[in-house]
């Protein structure tokens, strides 16, 4: 096995400046053409790096944690593991990921798993965007979280902006000429079912239609949930429907059709979170609003990272360049709202 000692050797130059060459100390200053010279032998010889080594000889490790509590499992949510992966990608850094499954012991001990191994931060994630309580040894490393959010805002929080996704979800109802728009909403109170509410009242007062309590139906927020809210539809005189989520929509396409009415002649349909394995098999297939899965994995990197540099210029212009291309919101310090895209399809007929 080819050793250090056997690079410097053949480089004629000291194991110090072969080790400061080859890991690229940015605290030594060595000739360029004496790096470029070491660097051709070691890649001549074979010599393999011991990754460890010039991570302290360097400062600095090139991991990043990746802790979810079922992100890595969920085949909605892996989306944000793919984003935050090939963000670390780009800059040169390797995601350690570990899937807690929800239990907070093995959440801590992640954590010190992870500072043992000198991560230069933690990405903190989980598959549903709701309150967490995360460990505490995250106040010993930059952190940053992802779908998620701590009640005391200790850590910056990269979300779906899901007043901007209700909103638009009932504007593309009435963009369509819909002016009796049923909102099927999570019975259970999440940020999810109180920003789409949110989103949805927004949407009518900026299109001056007076917000109607009786268009906004209760129920839970699955396939059954939707199919029992098909009475409560047709009770309302309601000429168009937005679903708390695809599986709700799913539901009421059943519970329509199966009463002899169409989609979308007779009601026009729009979801929420594109399932694509339900959305795209419906017939005909949803429209709805997608959330921004890959983007919430880039972001979050990208934010951990421009905190570790602790250069706030190249954090705000980092910041400005990716609103831009998504124009998501920055509502507070500590908080970044990512907007939700629209997907149409088929379910939406223009009166």
């Amino acid at each position: 096995m080819v050793t250090l000692q056997d690079v410097a050797r053949e480089a004629g130059v000291s194991i110090a400046t072969a080790s400061w060459a080859i890991n690229d100390n940015r605290h030594v200053r060595i000739p360029e053409a004496t790096q470029e010279r070491v660097r051709k032998v070691a890649q001549k010889l074979g010599y393999r790096q011991n990754a460890l080594a010039r991570g302290l000889a360097r400062g600095q490790s090139d991991l990043i944690g990746f802790i979810s509590d079922g992100v890595a499992t969920s085949p909605f949510a892996g989306q944000v593991l793919q984003g935050a992966q090939d963000e670390a990608w780009r800059s040169n850094k390797l995601l350690l990921v570990i899937d807690t499954n929800g239990d907070d012991e093995i959440a801590s001990k992640a954590c010190a798993f992870m500072l043992e191994h000198q991560v230069e931060g933690i990405a903190y994630s989980s598959w549903v965007h709701h309150l967490v309580t995360p460990p505490n040894e995250l106040s010993k490393v930059n952190t940053v979280l992802i779908n998620c959010f701590d009640s005391a805002m200790r850590y910056p929080a990269v979300v779906p902006d899901e007043v901007q996704g209700g909103e638009a979800a009932t504007n593309l109802l009435l963009a369509a000429g819909h002016t009796r728009v049923a909102f099927i909403n999570d019975k259970v109170r999440t940020p999810a079912s109180v920003c789409r509410l949110r989103g949805y009242k927004q949407a009518l007062a900026k299109a001056g239609i007076p917000y109607d309590p009786s268009l906004v139906i209760l129920r839970t927020a699955d396939q059954e949930g939707g199919y029992s809210a098909a009475e409560a539809v047709l009770a309302s005189g309601a000429d168009s429907v937005f679903c708390h989520n695809d599986r709700t929509a799913m539901g009421l396409y059943d519970a329509l059709k199966s009463r002899g009415k169409r989609i979308p002649e007779d009601f026009s349909i729009v979801g929420f979170d594109n399932q694509e394995v339900i959305a795209n098999h419906l017939h005909p297939a949803l429209s709805t609003v997608g959330l921004p899965q890959y983007a919430l994995g880039v972001l979050g990197i990208r934010l951990l990272l421009a905190n570790n540099r602790q250069t706030k210029q190249s954090s705000v212009a980092n910041d400005n360049k990716e609103s831009a291309k998504t124009n998501m919101r920055i509502v507070s310090r500590q908080e970044t709202l990512v907007p939700c895209p629209v997907v149409k399809r088929r379910s939406v007929k223009h009166v």
